[in-house]
């Protein structure tokens, strides 16, 4: 159905139909976290039984098992998973931050470190081989030195093939067969099998995240918050209307809460959209879960929407496009023009597909290199450059009643300061 954006705007039931449960399952979640911290393997082993009907011996991926995923892994597949890695790799290296340290007045020198972290988690959904690239390889370049990827086992007890070749070549240290909430529990923990880490990456569904949440509370950091995944097309009478009904019935891949929102000044493009979904459901096994086919006064009204929904995808499908982007606030990642399918993103430009949702890119950025690294800042003042600022220091100690402070500096130029 195709509604005004100010009505739906007014209401407010699109943003409300988009926000994470969290605290109903939540309880659960911190039950599992308790668990696993008491009982490690063993804990791990009975929800994966509970949950994934999986009867687990050896949590851990051995070789032998890496060796049979290989042979499962066709040569035409393998090519396009190496394709992406090599995408994804160029794309972050470009991210990677470089030390620094210049005079920034004579004498005082100013500048940055930045360090990896030495162990990190990242959680990779079921037979979502191409997450495992976009949470590995930036953790790679940071140069973090241990890489935990905690995968759930399917049913006959191994891990989907192809995650298990991606996971290796993007350069997992070590792979677990584990998911769910007790996967991100025995991160932040560590059992007899699973390594603690400092920090976990990677999407994953309410009861991740819920998980995910409780793990931060408990001294673990994470990436940010995601719920289900969703695009939203600013579409001018210069969009395809074929192409934006593709994209948003792709996003119905991704499950029932998934959202596909249109917004455009063009009633016709819509009305053509409209036509595209309806013609193309009945050979999909689902439609598109939640469909939004929205017309606005203006493309000021478009963007003003958008910046305040912050969609995990954006695309930008209008006459002047880098216009448009000028006016963007918030989003995860922003696809431009006709030809610029999220597909191209999630698979193969090398861009990161692991995004805030939920309107959180409002104040989360994309998983990218930053995240596996903390930064140090660095000072060093030889006496000159000490004696440059020693009054505005001294009189600033005293000011807030910090006398120690003052006298630290002023030792420094005492008579007896050379002995």
């Amino acid at each position: 159905m195709i509604r005004k954006i100010a009505e739906v705007r007014e209401t407010g039931e699109l943003f409300s139909s988009r926000t994470l449960d969290l605290a109903a399952v939540m309880p659960l979640a911190q039950e599992i976290l308790t668990a696993v911290k008491q009982r490690g393997d063993a804990a791990l082993r009975a929800y994966t039984e509970q949950f994934d009907h999986v009867t687990l011996t050896n949590l851990a991926v051995m070789e032998d098992e890496l060796a049979a995923a290989r042979t499962k892994v066709d040569e035409n597949t393998l090519s396009c998973i190496e394709a992406a890695a090599e995408a994804i790799r160029n794309f972050h290296y470009r991210q990677k931050r470089k030390a620094w340290l210049e005079e920034f007045t004579e004498g005082i020198y100013l500048g940055e470190m930045f360090m990896p972290f030495d162990v990190v988690g990242a959680y990779v959904p079921g037979s979502y081989f191409s997450s495992a690239l976009m949470c590995v390889i930036p953790a790679k370049i940071a140069g973090v030195r241990e890489i935990v990827v905690c995968t759930p086992p399917m049913k006959d007890g191994t891990v989907d093939p192809h995650t298990l070749v991606a996971a290796d070549l993007a350069g997992a240290t070590t792979i677990c067969k584990v998911g769910g909430a007790q996967a991100i529990a025995a991160l932040a923990f560590g059992t007899e099998t699973v390594p603690r880490v400092q920090k976990i990456v990677g999407p994953g569904n309410v009861y991740v995240t819920a998980a995910k949440m409780a793990a931060r509370e408990a001294g673990v950091e994470i990436d940010f918050p995601a719920g289900p995944s969703e695009v939203l097309i600013i579409g001018d009478e210069t969009a395809n209307p074929a192409f934006i009904a593709a994209d948003m019935l792709a996003q119905a891949e991704h499950g029932a809460k998934s959202q596909a929102v249109l917004l455009t000044t063009s009633h016709e493009l819509a009305v053509e959209v409209e036509r595209e979904l309806t013609a193309a459901a009945p050979a999909r096994e689902a439609g598109v879960a939640q469909h939004w086919l929205l017309v606005g006064e203006s493309l000021d009204e478009c963007f003003a929407f958008a910046n305040e929904y912050a969609p995990e995808h954006l695309e930008l499908v209008v006459r002047e496009p880098m216009e448009a982007l000028k006016r963007i606030k918030n989003a995860g990642s922003v696809f431009i023009g006709n030809y610029a399918p999220v597909a191209a993103g999630d698979y193969a430009t090398g861009a990161n597909h692991v995004l805030p949702t939920a309107g959180y890119p409002k104040l989360f950025s994309g998983l990218d290199v930053d995240h596996f690294m903390h930064r140090m800042t660095l000072q060093w003042l030889d006496k000159d450059g000490l004696a440059r600022i020693k009054e505005v220091v001294v009189q600033s100690c005293r000011a807030e009643g910090m006398e120690q402070h003052a006298q630290s500096v002023e030792k420094r130029f005492s008579a007896d300061a050379a002995h």
